[in-house]
């Protein structure tokens, strides 16, 4: 190694030195003791001597000769600390517009709540923002013990002015589609990933999805269906944890992550189907999906 080489490498580990201290708070160093210098010949006379010793041991190897002496754990380096153990309500993982959530499984924590209870917690919420324009929140209505359950995004006009899930002119197709498969409304379970409506329609945001998406899982813990029916990108991001668009995911069974057995289909969201027909035809094939699904005619 040349001198100029020999310079930058010790500048460079300096610095590396530096910054490392700098990042844990040192600001201060002392200095090195002073060291006598060497003279030329003392280091020869020292190098020659290391370099017998070495050819004088055949138990080194040039592996164990190559490999680093371990190192003292050194003083200015700080052991981590144990994060402080809090209790809080579980919310998995949905990146993009659903943000961070990564977490246990609700269910451990609220394994034996009815869909009442949940809903007598919830009370007249106030946890977002959206309480204060919304008319009637949405939780959710049919059968608390229902095979099949449905997801959608947030409740819309209809839905806020009733408190009752897809009753507007997307509910009434949806409810078309539940009896295509040979069931009624009430053999089902209806919900939205956000229980108030947002203003204006507009898509929920990150703050509305993390209060409220909580109880959409301890309802899907209560229920225990063996399939959800996701409806559009929204609900299938935040039940699956996904940034894949619905267009790639449609008609294929996921497993749900936070509860074992329980299988998710995504689909498309009726309102989007009132807008774009040609899709009705992929949207009936997904569900005879489940249709096959539920009369155990297919495994997921």
């Amino acid at each position: 190694m040349e001198p100029s080489d020999e310079l930058r490498e010790l500048i460079r580990q300096v610095t590396e030195h530096l910054r490392y201290c700098c990042e844990i708070g040192i600001t201060h160093l002392s200095e090195p003791p002073q060291v006598a210098p060497v003279s030329s010949s003392a280091r020869a006379a020292q190098l020659s001597s290391d370099r017998r010793a070495d050819s004088s041991n055949p138990r080194v190897g040039i592996n164990e000769a190559l490999t680093p002496e371990p190192q003292a754990a050194s003083p200015l380096r700080r052991e981590p600390q144990p994060a402080p153990m809090t209790k809080s309500i579980n919310t998995g993982t949905a990146p993009s517009l659903f943000g961070d959530l990564a977490a246990p499984a609700v269910e451990e924590e609220f394994a034996n709540e009815t869909l009442e209870d949940i809903r007598a917690e919830m009370g007249d919420c106030q946890r977002c923002k959206l309480w204060k324009t919304r008319t009637k929140l949405v939780f959710g209505e049919g059968n608390p013990k229902a095979e099949l359950m449905f997801v959608g995004e947030a409740p819309g006009a209809d839905e806020d002015r009733t408190g009752r899930p897809f009753v507007g002119r997307a509910g009434q197709l949806l409810t078309k589609m539940i009896e295509a498969i040979g069931m009624k409304r009430e053999e089902v379970y209806i919900a939205n990933v956000i229980k108030s409506r947002p203003p204006g329609n507009r898509d929920p945001e990150k703050d509305e999805v993390e209060a409220c998406s909580p109880f959409l899982f301890r309802q899907i813990a209560a229920i225990r269906p063996r399939l959800i029916v996701t409806l559009g990108n929204p609900a299938t991001q935040a039940l699956l944890s996904t940034r894949t668009g619905i267009s790639r995911m449609r008609g294929e069974f996921q497993d749900y992550p936070r509860i074992a057995g329980i299988k998710v289909l995504p689909t498309f969201h009726p309102a989007y189907l009132l807008r774009s027909p040609d899709k009705k035809r992929e949207a009936w094939e997904d569900l005879k999906k489940v249709r096959a699904f539920l009369r155990g005619e297919i495994q997921a």
